[in-house]
């Protein structure tokens, strides 16, 4: 296989061609962009910017490195990956976009499941600049972006594949980037995702939902897949990491986390609905 990065930007001042030169991508008006040290470009102009420092802390990104690392979730990364190459052409160039794609953990396992003889040109894209430096520093191939799925710095109609894991879907900027047959990957939690941790950290739990996020305009649905297995936490690290990677960090009380940081062993449920959507409009 060919992994490579994107040779197309677009400016995230003026929306104009962005080409890279050295170490840096510049488009026609002279607006600069430096790659830096670890590999990564910043294509979010201050003014596009909710909070001075956006996305998960630095804190947060290594919590979920460290868990990702121990291949709890290599079922789920097996099946993003079967899923998102499902339907490619082999014999033509294909081009993929991991929208939010934190650490690179889902895009580098996709690239190492790409069938031999397939070139792919993937981009990583996030908002947070902790979690696109260390994606950077694990695989120089693909191209770095920190930026918002708000404004996707990508020319109209060139994404073969746009995921989006855990994410915040823009589905008209998903719409603008993909090729007309284009799809877009997203997963997100099922009603039992994590459940035995949220019954350890929450009081009560809200009755469990079947519900299914409505196809949104521009698209159909092609499919939709549950992944479900058990996994086994034998430690404390394991179980904190888990915790300082997810939303529930930040939505528990102090006495829920206190009770589930004194466990030194979970089995808990992974949940998890992959849904295709072919872009039709």
């Amino acid at each position: 296989m060919t992994i490579t990065g994107f040779d197309e930007l677009l400016c995230p001042l003026d929306g104009d061609s962005l080409q890279r030169h050295d170490a840096s991508w510049r488009c026609p008006a002279g607006h600069s962009f430096d790659i830096a040290r670890q590999g990564y470009v910043h294509l979010l102009p201050v003014q596009n910017k909710r909070s001075r420092d956006p996305g998960d802390s630095r804190e947060m990104v290594g919590a979920r490195a460290r868990f990702l690392e121990t291949g709890f979730y290599q079922p789920l990364a097996a099946a993003v990956a079967r899923a998102a190459l499902e339907g490619l052409p082999t014999d033509a160039p294909a081009s993929l976009l991991d929208a939010g794609c934190g650490e690179g953990y889902y895009l580098r396992r996709l690239a190492a499941a790409a069938a031999p003889g397939h070139a792919l040109a993937l981009l990583g894209l996030d908002i947070s600049k902790w979690a696109v430096l260390v994606a950077a520093r694990a695989d120089p191939r693909p191209t770095w972006v920190v930026a918002s799925n708000a404004a996707l710095p990508v020319p109209a109609h060139s994404i073969d594949r746009v995921l989006c894991i855990f994410g915040f879907p823009v589905y008209p900027e998903f719409a603008r980037v993909l090729k007309p047959g284009g799809e877009v990957l997203r997963a997100d939690p099922g009603p039992a995702h994590l459940r035995e941790l949220r019954e350890i950290i929450y009081p009560k739990l809200k009755p469990a939902g079947n519900e299914v996020a409505p196809v949104p305009d521009g698209f159909t649905q092609v499919s939709v897949e549950s992944v479900s297995y058990p996994m086994i936490l034998g430690d404390a690290d394991a179980i904190a990491n888990l915790l300082a990677m997810t939303p529930h960090l930040y939505r528990a009380s102090a006495a829920g986390k206190e009770k589930l940081l004194a466990h030194s062993r979970l089995a808990v449920t992974v949940d998890v609905r992959l849904t295709r959507l072919l872009r039709t409009g």
